[in-house]
């Protein structure tokens, strides 16, 4: 009978290859296990908050071209994370390079074009001395979830639901030709391509319970509830079927409360996103928003900060939109 230390020794050297090969993937465990990566992936309303905090921190805009850079890669990197490879519309602003970033859904022939697309889109950039985290950090937060939680739907056959991310909606390029939508809705038209719709996501992440908190645009005060809990879908009457389309499918999906407006174009607040370039292109359109300026107290502020916003509001807004895509695309269920 062999001594213990024998044994031992032999079954060491016996299977010493096994016991280093065991170590390793004990260590790789250990070192992978860090306070970011323990558990199961985080939750929406965390992932929204991880993308704010990512793009609108700080001040990103041409101004700041660094930082507007940055933002960028960021949505690029966190779209290849989800499985798509970015595409890059980029053009010239003034003396610098710019670009939309893009990815898609599609359920279309090879080689054949869409025959109806829907664009779901949100500006990354912010304004002049502003953060930007509500306006419009907030939307491009949504954006990069819809596209992640949408990456595997089948829309009906013939459609495309793009996912673009505009740069240069702020002021000084607000509905001029180096504005970001105004680009990307140009090339559209350029290329005789059918948008049915295009549903843009615009500071919608501000959201209270306070009484008289929310404010409305003259001539349709006390038609709507004056308190800033709701989104809200919004159009010029030219629109106004999709603003009813888009409403009536979030609020058979979502009980967060909705709100739905479509007005004439000089109704204050009505055409004051990216979605006015598809309008301007014939195309219809709709903003999705928290009402920005009408209910957000720190609109482009330096004090529109990650720390402003509801998120767990976003992710039930978010959620609710996912589903509502869907059901404009005609995805199958299941």
């Amino acid at each position: 009978m062999q001594a213990p230390h024998t044994a031992m020794r032999n079954f060491f050297q016996s299977h010493w290859k096994v016991i280093v090969a065991l170590l390793l993937l004990i260590l790789v465990a250990v070192m992978t296990l860090t306070p970011e990566n323990v558990g199961a992936a985080p939750n929406l309303a965390e992932r929204m908050r991880r993308h704010v905090d990512a793009v609108a921190s700080d001040e990103h805009n041409t101004h700041h071209p660094e930082q507007l850079e940055r933002a960028a890669v960021y949505i690029e990197t966190a779209l290849t994370r989800a499985g798509y490879a970015p595409i890059r519309q980029e053009y010239s602003a003034g003396s610098q390079r710019v670009r939309n970033i893009e990815v898609a859904v599609a359920n279309v022939a090879k080689g054949r074009r869409p025959e109806r697309i829907f664009i779901v889109g949100a500006h990354y950039d912010s304004a002049e001395g502003a953060p930007g985290a509500n306006d419009n950090g907030s939307g491009t937060a949504a954006v990069l979830e819809l596209a992640r939680l949408l990456k595997g739907m089948q829309p009906a056959a013939g459609t495309e639901v793009r996912f673009v991310f505009f740069v240069n909606e702020e002021p000084p390029f607000f509905l001029g030709d180096e504005m970001g939508s105004m680009q990307h809705a140009a090339e559209l038209k350029r290329q005789g391509l059918m948008v049915e719709g295009a549903l843009v996501l615009e500071t919608m992440g501000y959201y209270t319970n306070a009484p008289g908190s929310q404010t409305l645009p003259p001539g349709v005060d006390g038609q709507y509830p004056d308190t800033g809990n709701f989104i809200a879908f919004v159009g010029t009457m030219e629109s106004s079927a999709l603003v009813r389309q888009a409403l009536a499918a979030f609020q058979a999906v979502s009980d967060f409360p909705a709100q739905g407006l479509a007005a004439p174009a000089h109704t204050m607040g009505v055409t004051l996103s990216d979605h006015s370039s598809y309008n301007r292109h014939g195309y219809p359109a709709l903003m999705i928003t928290d009402t920005a300026f009408m209910r957000y107290p720190y609109y482009h502020t330096a004090q529109d900060t990650p720390d402003k916003l509801d998120y767990e509001s976003m992710a039930r807004v978010v959620e609710g939109l996912a589903k509502t895509i869907a059901a404009l695309a005609g995805a199958a269920e299941g």
